[in-house]
């Protein structure tokens, strides 16, 4: 398989995955095994599939853009001075970085302690076929439910949402389960929309992802050179242009339908990858 060629096909299965709940990781992983022949996905190709994930963070960044502005303080009127550092994180109305925080912290924590292991151990067709089946089952299950009145605004999160929904998202430590997949189910059951969920999810992914990228880029550094940084670069470009339309179809189809298509989709894509892959 020509590196070009592979770099914008993973490109794509990125920028389509990323922030739909049916795991890019996971994706990523049986996409690599098909296109190489059943090869392990290690060296620049393994830290490829990490980077890759900036291009569709980009994608939040930009549509996402006010709300990013606005936590950080420079979404302001014209003269008017820059709030204190603290009302950024404790705004007396609306979602704050505390929110950000307080969802993260135990991904950054369980993330930092278990890379090694994850890497080592996880990263195989059927742990990532195992996840996707299980988490379509638990998508459908939680698609079925009923919500009396959800929290239908980012500005109505609580710290008790965020904070369970940074614990949902250790989950997806395990490729297949999904993070956006997690934090959205999270979210659901702790009483948000499913749109409000999404848009979260999104927004708390951006210091994630970077940092997860970030780290797996400095120990895994000595794989690029100059030619393969242009292969890198492709799949990067590629992955940032799909996810900007795939979140817009995403949010509208989540509106519209709901979660529940998603939980089938992974159900028949495991057990269809596991008759193809094992």
């Amino acid at each position: 398989m020509n590196d070009f060629i592979a770099s914008i096909i993973l490109g794509i299965v990125e920028g389509l995955t990323e922030f739909i709940p049916v795991s890019s990781t996971g994706h990523l992983i049986l996409a690599h095994h098909l296109l190489f022949g059943g090869e392990q996905m290690e060296g620049f190709w393994s830290t490829f599939e990490v980077v890759i994930q900036l291009g569709a963070i980009l994608a939040v960044v930009v549509l996402y853009k006010d709300r990013f502005l606005s936590l950080f303080g420079f979404n302001r009127a014209a003269g008017e001075p820059f709030p204190a550092i603290r009302s950024l994180f404790l705004p007396d109305s609306g979602m704050g970085l505390i929110h950000i925080a307080i969802a993260i912290a135990p991904a950054f924590l369980f993330g930092f302690l278990l890379h090694g292991y994850i890497k080592s151990n996880l990263f195989s067709p059927l742990t990532v076929i195992i996840g996707l089946v299980i988490g379509g089952v638990i998508m459908v299950w939680v698609a079925g439910r009923k919500i009396e009145h959800p929290s239908d605004s980012l500005d109505e999160v609580s710290y008790k949402q965020a904070a369970w929904i940074g614990i949902g998202q250790c989950l997806s430590l395990w490729p297949g389960v999904s993070r956006s997949g997690a934090t959205i189910i999270s979210g659901i059951l702790t009483g948000l929309s499913q749109k409000t969920a999404a848009e979260f999810s999104f927004i708390v992914a951006v210091p994630v992802m970077i940092a997860a990228t970030g780290y797996d880029f400095l120990k895994s550094y000595q794989y690029f050179n100059s030619e393969n940084l242009m292969v890198l670069a492709v799949g990067f470009v590629v992955s940032f242009i799909v996810a900007v339309a795939a979140i817009k179809w995403f949010v509208s189809f989540l509106g519209k339908v709901g979660l529940g298509p998603f939980g089938w989709y992974r159900i028949v894509a495991g057990l269809a990858f596991w008759w193809i892959v094992l």
